[in-house]
């Protein structure tokens, strides 16, 4: 991507766009060399199909909404966010899913891309509460959360099903009215 006009919100290393089925290579080719990085934490799509099927859920609900993070220096794709379980009405809440992948993990892009997502969750999508549930011994998805300005809120035992097991995690929240400027 050339044209930063096609972010949805840039900053000054990278820009947020929706996910498409167009850059299943890009993003399938990511997560295998992203494997070690991953697991045993996150399983993202690693094949066309799979990759077809997940992106097509990001488009076509409208209770998830999916981004890339791209650097601007050559438009390549960093990671991923992703909100899910998109409530409205009086909740106004979203759960957040992200991966870094392994040429840009702890270059600080993913930090930089995961503010735009929130302050675009919260300004253009009008949600108030975002929340991220963390496995509690992944220390870089949780020094990612607080980087953000998210704040412990508790733990939830046996919360998500990953890699054939009931896994605990942390949560994680932040609401529209202590988002960092």
């Amino acid at each position: 991507m050339s044209a930063t006009s096609e972010y949805l919100a840039e900053g000054p290393r990278v820009g947020i766009r929706p996910f498409t089925l167009e850059d299943g290579a890009e993003f399938t080719a990511r997560v295998r060399e992203s494997k070690a990085l991953h697991q045993p934490w996150l399983f993202p799509p690693a094949t066309p199909t799979a990759y077809t099927s997940y992106a097509g859920r990001l488009i076509d609900d409208p209770t998830k909404a999916g981004f890339f993070v791209c650097e601007k220096d050559g438009g390549g794709i960093a990671g991923f966010v992703n909100i899910n379980n998109i409530v409205e009405g009086a909740f106004q809440c979203g759960a957040l899913g992200y991966g870094a992948f392994a040429h840009a993990a702890g270059r600080g892009l993913m930090s930089e891309g995961l503010g735009l997502v929130v302050r675009y969750a919260f300004d253009r999508l009008g949600l108030h509460r975002l929340e991220i549930n963390v496995q509690p011994d992944n220390a870089a998805s949780i020094a990612l959360a607080r980087s953000c300005g998210f704040r412990l809120e508790g733990f939830s035992p046996e919360f998500l099903f990953i890699d054939g097991a009931w896994r605990d995690h942390e949560r994680w929240a932040l609401t529209a009215d202590r988002v960092r400027t």
